[in-house]
């Protein structure tokens, strides 16, 4: 018997009773000095979330509050207004997700709507992807679909699985500003698909959106059938408990009080001002001494439940997108973040866990366990089940990879139910806050996403310049040539040029090398 990690799981594993989750930190080698050491960084950690619980501004770019804590427990909302808007939207969606199950709301060509398509992009679809997939199950009121990037053939693929039943096909559009493009673009193609059906989209068209943007616009000039908006101080990627999350949560039927009051009910858990009565305190100090506080190690997540198989893929996004800055508060140059990946028990053990025990120790696991089996009792082996066979694996692989020196954390809950799913994202949202504040960084904004936007719509101008010139340039031409006559960089005029051939919008000769290409109309 190893009383030393028994003792020490004992020791540190924290319970939440009403809830039914534990967490297990016993496998991080912190060291014993660790939580007296790290006592004032924590209560600073802890400070912070309060004030920004309060309205303070979060996020200095766009003089913002970050309020998504006030969406499960409007009582804590910083003014009466905003606690009367979060009531009375959270109404109106409860009230218009009634009506469309009713038929009080349908569409010109039949009694009822019978599926909901949800076009959005990052957290517009990462959050509801996530519901969907880990509360849906056979008895849903409406099924759900995504279209979540701006691929053509991914898009006909998902339309095509609706076919004729897009006449019963409620579309939810979700974008904060109305500008995200691969939002629009989705916009437009379901659009075009309507119309090729010979139907009216806008009786079919919700928008999720913030008020008095382009959607918004749009959306009001159209007659679109309904509007919910999106609140500048909620963020993309801890936007799942507002209209992004719950118009799409309720039409499916799921409960979405019981989401927001597990949510409600961890945050409450993580108001703790004791460290170890703190999972989401607790959580976020073990990230740190894990990575030594500058992400040196990488966060697998690991599901041992396939409802959950999207669990890793939202907080790749929640993670990342909040931790991942090159400077801290302070304007120092800093390079924080945590690379997180993932994919599901025990599928990880023919995949990746080889390398995760044998590899290179560039990382810490972190296992999600889901103690009732569900499903049919079947013996697969006498006296084994299915389920037996995927506790032994958990178990099996958090052993082996701690005889191999690898550190692991399991967060343990009952059932996967609205509450446990609420109660989950808001523990990693938390966490993520108190990490933010640990390392000294803006965990609420990305400018390294902007970044990236602003250099998208650059190469779209790229493109249309192109074509200018190859419809002026009378005869094929390299790709230098091209872009020495609009002043751009020939590597990106290449790309351009392929991406034109490849779709029939331009001619390719191919030469002895890249250089040599020729392009024409």
């Amino acid at each position: 018997m190893n009383t030393s990690t028994w003792n020490r799981y004992t020791q540190y594993l924290y319970r939440h009773a009403g809830l039914d989750l534990t967490l297990d930190i016993s496998r991080i080698q912190f060291p014993d000095d660790f939580f007296s050491r790290m006592q004032p960084a924590a209560q600073k950690a802890l400070a912070d979330m309060k004030a920004l619980e309060g309205g303070a501004i979060a996020n200095p770019d766009e003089k913002r509050m970050v309020g998504h804590y006030w969406l499960r427990d409007a009582s804590i909302a910083p003014d009466a207004a905003l606690q009367k808007e979060i009531l009375g939207t959270l109404a109106d969606v409860k009230k218009f997700a009634a009506d469309v199950h009713s038929g009080a709301v349908h569409p010109p060509e039949s009694p009822k709507f019978e599926r909901v398509l949800i076009v959005g992009i990052g957290g517009s679809a990462l959050g509801p992807q996530l519901l969907a997939d880990a509360l849906g199950t056979s008895g849903d009121k409406m099924r759900v679909h995504f279209l979540d990037n701006t691929d053509p053939e991914g898009i006909a693929r998902v339309l095509g699985g609706i076919g004729a039943g897009l006449a019963r096909t409620l579309v939810l559009v979700i974008s904060k500003s109305g500008g995200t493009p691969e939002t629009r673009n989705g916009m437009l193609e379901v659009q075009s698909a309507y119309k090729a059906q010979g139907f009216d989209f806008a009786p079919h068209a919700v928008a999720i959106t913030g008020p008095g943007s382009n959607l918004d616009k749009v959306a009001v000039k159209e007659g679109w059938l309904k509007r919910f908006p999106m609140w500048d101080w909620v963020g993309g990627r801890t936007s799942v408990m507002s209209t992004v999350g719950l118009v799409g949560m309720a039409l499916q039927g799921v409960d979405i009080e019981a989401f927001l009051s597990g949510a409600r009910d961890m945050d409450k858990a993580t108001r703790a001002t004791d460290t170890f009565q703190n999972p989401a305190l607790l959580l976020a100090l073990m990230w740190f001494q894990a990575t030594g506080g500058k992400g040196a190690k990488d966060m697998v997540v690991l599901p041992y439940k396939d409802r959950l198989v999207l669990f890793s893929k939202y907080l790749q996004q929640l993670v990342m997108e909040s931790l991942g800055k090159e400077k801290d508060l302070d304007g120092k140059t800093v390079h924080q973040g945590i690379a997180v990946y993932g994919n599901k028990g025990s599928t990880d053990q023919h995949a990746y866990v080889q390398q995760l025990r044998d590899g290179i120790n560039n990382f810490f696991a972190t296992f999600i366990e889901v103690r009732e089996a569900g499903g049919a009792r079947v013996e697969v082996e006498p006296g084994f089940t299915s389920a037996d066979f995927l506790q032994g694996f958990l178990r099996g692989t958090r052993a082996a990879l701690t005889e191999g020196g690898r550190e692991s954390i399991t967060v343990s809950i009952a059932r996967v139910t609205p509450a446990t799913l609420g109660a989950l994202v808001a523990l990693y949202e938390r966490a993520v806050g108190f990490y933010a504040s640990l390392v000294n960084v803006n965990a609420y904004h990305q400018p390294g996403v902007e970044a990236g936007k602003k250099a998208a719509a650059r190469l779209l101008e790229l493109q249309s310049k192109t074509l200018q010139a190859l419809a002026s340039a009378g005869k094929p031409a390299t790709a230098e040539a091209i872009a020495k006559s609009i002043a751009a960089d020939p590597e990106d005029i290449y790309h351009v040029l392929n991406h034109l051939a490849a779709n029939g919008s331009a001619k390719a000769t191919r030469g002895a090398n890249a250089a040599a290409d020729l392009f024409g109309k």
